[in-house]
């Protein structure tokens, strides 16, 4: 089965000087021991693998990270601060089953109570579609466990076809595409030229050219920080009508900046662009862990056409079994669109300060960053114009570590599961991913430690090999 380890390795047999960058040497040595541990002792069982944030986090603690250790940032996380933002909603902090009684306990339907269905259906409608005579209903939304559930529900009922995609990407692609065999991923690079957005005549030639029959992608996307929107968007969501479904990763639809306040509270969803809910092939997935900011709440939905609604319940009934009825049940008020609207408006204030906060700061060091994002809570940052050993993102990340802050090289975001690309030419070779996730008082500090190793290194060049 390929999976991230599988992709690290073949980044560290394609160095020359190998020998040279104590940053690849332990990154063998972690793959080499988790290979040692993955002898078959048991008939059958393969090692599914592990996400590059997995590494990241493996990695810091070896370093001395705990969680509860106030002395390091971790700007490698994928979840937003969850506390309350000003001019915010409340939080919801508690559940009180006593509301419900015994219905907490029923067995919730691999497709969602209907209940929560119907208030997602209902926001999309309010948020995307008015005026629209096609209207989405409690028979195309389907609810998960969780994001990944989502997606590894869909990738279950993809046929033998030939899958694209573009990197860099987000990390977990990697063991979705793999471990459904029926798919075959083709993928191709985004472009700093057309700034990381997804080039629509490129992606038609290759439609053609490669029969492609199901286009995957985050938009926004991780973890460049930009997105297809607006006419863009529209002519994506046409693309699909011309029989290539198209399945979108929305859960940063919510973190917009724009620089009109009067566009603050706008989001992003192929939604607005759908003509008929069960006709047109475009499947959302979306959910309470990012825009909501409730990384622990396991509830998200995958929004489409009612047949593939029908045809994930059924994946579902033996992948995951469904989400939690109780969390089903607390989520509905949160859906409500008024609370939604003031969500997400004190959301893009709060985050579009840290964003420039963190780009300034950035940019004192010498690290100005060429392609700002325009959505999400990451930073694409390009460390080409650093002398070598710190140009590239795994020397970088291991630096870093010294210093308590916790960053993700880019080269776990080239997403390869089927071993297409030399990946040591990888065009994300060269970065690393900084999330502005957290709250300010720990994005310092995570500054602060790039300062110090920026320094360290002006000092002290030789650091972790010529690479």
């Amino acid at each position: 089965m390929t999976s991230f380890f599988n992709l690290a390795s073949s980044v560290v047999k394609e160095l020359r000087h190998e020998a040279d960058s104590e940053a690849h040497q332990l990154l063998r040595k972690y793959i080499d021991d988790k290979k040692d541990n993955n002898e078959e002792t048991i008939p059958g069982i393969l090692h599914p693998g592990a996400t590059g944030v997995t590494y990241c986090t493996d990695r810091a603690i070896a370093n001395g990270y705990s969680y509860n250790d106030k002395e390091w940032a971790n700007l490698g996380q994928g979840a937003p601060e969850v506390g309350l933002l000003p001019e915010g909603p409340d939080r919801p902090k508690t559940i009180d089953l006593t509301l419900w009684g015994d219905e907490v306990n029923e067995y919730g339907p691999t497709t969602g109570i209907k209940e929560l269905r119907e208030a997602v259906a209902k926001l999309y409608n309010e948020e995307y579609r008015k005026g629209k005579e096609s209207q989405y209903t409690y028979e195309n939304v389907c609810i998960t466990p969780g994001g990944r559930a989502g997606m590894a529900r869909l990738a279950a009922v993809i046929g033998d076809v030939y899958c694209g995609y573009q990197i860099p990407e987000y990390t977990t692609y990697s063991e979705v595409l793999s471990v459904f065999k029926r798919l075959i991923p083709i993928p191709t690079a985004l472009d700093a030229k057309d700034k990381y957005k997804l080039n629509l005549d490129q992606l038609k030639r290759e439609i053609q050219n490669l029969n492609l029959s199901v286009i995957i992608a985050s938009n926004p996307r991780n973890p460049t920080g930009q997105c297809i929107s607006g006419d863009e968007l529209q002519d994506l969501v046409q693309l699909a009508r011309e029989k290539t479904t198209v399945i979108l990763d929305e859960f940063y639809s919510w973190y917009q900046y724009p620089d009109n306040p009067n566009d603050l509270g706008t989001s992003l969803s192929g939604a607005r662009y759908v003509d008929d809910v069960n006709e047109d092939p475009v499947i959302l997935i979306n959910g309470l862990t990012k825009g909501f900011r409730l990384p622990g709440w396991r509830v998200c939905w995958v929004v489409g056409p009612k047949s593939v609604v029908s045809a994930i319940s059924q994946s579902g009934s033996f992948l995951d079994g469904g989400a939690s009825h109780v969390l089903q049940k607390a989520a509905i008020p949160l859906l409500d669109y008024d609370r939604v609207q003031q969500d997400k408006v004190s959301l893009q204030k709060a985050f579009r300060i840290k964003r420039d906060h963190v780009l300034a700061r950035l940019e004192k060091m010498g690290l100005k960053v060429s392609i700002p994002p325009t959505a999400t809570f990451y930073i694409w940052l390009d460390l080409k114009g650093l002398n070598s050993p710190l140009s590239n993102g795994l020397t970088f990340f291991e630096e870093l570590l010294k210093e308590k802050t916790i960053c993700v090289p880019g080269i776990f975001f080239d997403i390869n599961p089927s071993h297409r690309r030399n990946l040591f030419h990888s065009p994300c070779h060269h970065f690393v991913r900084l999330s502005f996730g957290p709250k300010l008082m720990e994005l310092d500090r995570g500054l602060d430690a790039i300062e110090r190793l920026l320094k360290k290194h002006n000092e002290t060049p030789h650091l972790l090999g010529t690479k």
